[in-house]
């Protein structure tokens, strides 16, 4: 800033400069460097209060009127006492130092007078601005031409700010928002703190101190450390050292002891306040968070039961269609076995039932005599354990531990220490199998560690008893009926085939064993009164009593037809009426039957809706007979037969469709491979009718599951001829 006397200037510009100056706004004024006032405008001769002095009224460049009040006077002669040292101390540093100087704080220049008749408001002028609170002073030092300092300038502004009253006011209000703040914190769930830039603690917090019941001394620094629960504290203390040295949000939850000792949940959050990029304090707040914790673990709680309930029904549900799919009562117990392991996580599982003394249990799947809650010995009702107990008070045996075990049988059952140490069950469940009421057997349960059974269980494992229950009937009945069905079917087909010169023949009816059920598979041979053999292989659809009793009569009405008219045609018409009059629509049958000499290997072929019969001779490759095959009995056709001959060498065999269909076969594929399975047996195997039927039966059902019964017959003529 060039400060230094300007040039010469014309009258004119002189003027209009001077004029300026005298009118700014603000205060200027020019010291000599004996502290005297040179030169003032309008504006300072205000200052300090003076009259108030019209600039327009005189054009002297020494001033207006009332600036020769200042001409060569020092600040303190025109000026108050302390407004006068503190200028006239700034002057004496400017021309010292010779560098400019501003300082604030200084009287504004005005005060507007106040007409309290006039409601003047002390916070306007009349301009209706704000009014002046203080004014600032700018003093640099003046140059001459020689670059000599030989005077001191001054700029006075008034700094426009509120009034006493104002600030008065504004400080109220700063007051009550503090108020409000502080009711907020201690009203509220909140713990505010704050710490120093290294993480400890520096300034007392009421609230922690009112929670925890810690002393000022005791909180301060790293102290607060030891009210977090100590499962939490090394990790609190480890993350908030982390982000002390980084400079990270710190955001945590961690349980805080109360003075009372219990535990609290907090959600507790951080913040670094920084400074010209420095960290100078953490400011943090704790929110108590208990009851939305607790609410949290409720639910989770919950949650967890109902997904449990879900869970259970759902495995109910696919009990209960396990156990209806179940056949035998060994495949009840391998269901049962399967729920208690995956539904209620049993060790062991057993089944047992009443024998049909009424005073006896068979456990179908176990050897429950050296069970700890076993006496040993034969299982009788009087025998005390946890099944018997169960039948005995039509309730559930539920039993938690060894001890209790003791408990609940004490001076009923001698508990062996010894055996309890070797078994791997620590708990117990019992449940009785009830129909109509009476007892039909027990359900055990055993666990690996002591085990409590909720009440949700409690009813799970009811419904499962009682599921299991009418499986086990069900199973029951359903064994006898088989044994029934097997012994009728077994007593109708031949014990043995008939001895015929000129023939060797060999038979196998082997039932399904996946589901037990008997189907209508039969085949026969008898001679006939002119010594020729009548040989049949039929199937009557569908299972059980009905199919084997069906099975029955079309046998014994082939035999009677036969007896009469062996000719296939008439015997097949024969069994067309029987149909009609005695079996329901939708009852089907299928047979083939054949009227063959022995002597000379000729025959006639008659065919009810049955599979072609196969044909191997040597050196030929297998054909299946080219019989058209009519309809299954009862369906009204003609009936006719083909003549059908069998060489020296060459083998018959008839099948039904168990041996070539099932559910991954269908029949056109298992007829091809019939044929070629049979191809591949050697000339050996085909003059052994027994081993050939075992070849073709076991090659078949090789990596298939059997679904369906199969029967096979296989007729052989020696090469040698008729002996």
């Amino acid at each position: 800033m060039d400060t230094s006397v300007p040039r010469q200037r014309d009258a004119s510009d002189a003027a209009l400069v001077d004029m300026l100056m005298l009118e700014a706004p603000v205060g200027l004024a020019l010291f000599g460097p004996d502290l005297r006032f040179r030169w003032v405008n309008a504006a300072l001769t205000r200052f300090g209060g003076n009259a108030e002095a019209d600039p327009s009224a005189s054009s002297d460049p020494a001033g207006p009127a009332g600036s020769a009040d200042y001409h060569d006077r020092l600040p303190s002669d025109v000026w108050p006492g302390d407004v006068a040292t503190r200028a006239e101390a700034a002057l004496r540093k400017v021309l010292d130092e010779g560098v400019p100087l501003a300082e604030p704080g200084y009287p504004p220049l005005s005060r507007p007078a106040r007409d309290p008749a006039a409601g003047d408001s002390p916070a306007r002028n009349s301009a209706g601005t704000d009014a002046a609170t203080s004014a600032a002073a700018s003093w640099f030092p003046v140059h001459d031409a020689a670059g000599q300092v030989f005077g001191v300038g001054l700029i006075m502004l008034d700094v426009t700010g509120p009034t006493a009253e104002a600030a008065e006011a504004a400080a109220a209000e700063i007051r009550r928002s503090e108020e409000r703040y502080r009711s907020l914190v201690q009203g509220g769930a909140q713990v505010v703190w704050v710490a120093a830039p290294d993480g400890g603690m520096k300034e007392d917090s009421p609230e922690w101190r009112w929670i925890t019941g810690q002393s000022v001394e005791e909180f301060t620094g790293s102290g607060w450390l030891q009210s977090i629960h100590p499962e939490d504290r090394e990790r609190v203390e480890r993350d908030w050292r982390e982000c002390v040295r980084t400079g990270k949000i710190f955001d945590d939850r961690y349980r805080i002891r109360t003075k009372g000792g219990s535990y609290r949940h907090y959600d507790v959050r951080a913040v670094p306040i920084e400074r010209d990029g420095k960290i100078v304090e953490w400011v943090g707040a704790s929110t108590d968070v208990t009851s939305q914790r607790e609410a949290e673990e409720m639910r989770g709680r919950l949650t967890e039961q109902l997904s449990a309930a879900a869970l259970r029904t759902a495995r109910l549900q696919q009990a209960t269609s396990m156990l209806a799919e179940a056949l035998t009562v060994e495949q009840v117990v391998e269901v049962i076995t399967e729920v208690g392991r995956t539904a209620i996580g049993a060790l062991h599982s057993a089944v047992a039932l009443l024998e049909a003394d009424g005073a006896r249990l068979r456990v179908v799947n176990d050897d429950l005599r050296n069970a700890p809650d076993s006496a040993g010995g034969q299982l009788t009702l009087q025998a005390p354990s946890v099944m018997t107990k169960a039948i005995a008070t039509r309730r559930p045996v539920l039993v938690e531990d060894p001890d209790d075990l003791r408990r609940q049988f004490e001076g009923e059952l001698e508990i062996d220490p010894e055996r309890v140490a070797a078994s791997d069950e620590r708990s117990w469940v019992g449940l009785a199998l009830l129909t109509a009421g009476a007892p039909l057997g027990a359900l055990r349960f055993s666990f690996g560690r002591p085990r409590k059974i909720t009440e949700e269980e409690r009813v799970f494992l009811e419904a499962l008893a009682g599921q299991c229950s009418l499986a086990v009937e069900r199973a029951g009945l359903y064994e006898r009926e088989h044994t029934t069905a097997e012994t009728l079917q077994r007593s109708l087909l031949p014990d043995r085939l008939p001895s015929v010169p000129g023939l060797v023949m060999a038979a196998k009816y082997r039932p399904v064993t996946r589901n037990m059920e008997i189907g209508g598979d039969w085949y026969d041979a008898f001679r006939l009164a002119d010594q020729r053999l009548g040989v049949a292989v039929g199937d009557v659809m569908g299972k059980g009593l009905i199919a084997a009793a069906g099975m029955g009569r079309v046998r014994n009405a082939l035999r009677a037809l036969a007896l009469t008219d062996p000719r296939p045609a008439a015997v097949l018409g024969g069994l067309d009426r029987l149909f009609s009059a005695t079996e329901e629509e939708e009852q089907v049958t299928t047979v083939a039957y054949l009227v063959i000499d022995p002597e000379t290997g000729d025959g006639v072929l008659g065919n009810a809706g049955h599979l072609p019969a196969l044909v191997l001779e040597a050196g030929c490759a297998p054909r299946f007979d080219q019989v058209e095959a009519g309809t299954p009995l009862g369906w009204a056709s003609p009936r006719k037969q083909h003549a059908f001959n069998l060489r020296p060498g060459s083998t018959a065999v008839f099948y039904s469709d168990g041996l070539v269909e099932n559910r991954n076969r269908g029949l056109d594929a298992g007829l091809e491979e019939l044929a070629a399975v049979a191809a591949r047996a050697d000339e050996d195997l085909l003059a052994r009718p027994e081993r050939l039927l075992e070849y073709l039966v076991e090659r078949m059902l090789a990596g298939h599951e059997q679904d369906d019964d199969v029967t096979v017959l296989v007729m052989h003529v020696p090469a040698s001829g008729p002996q």
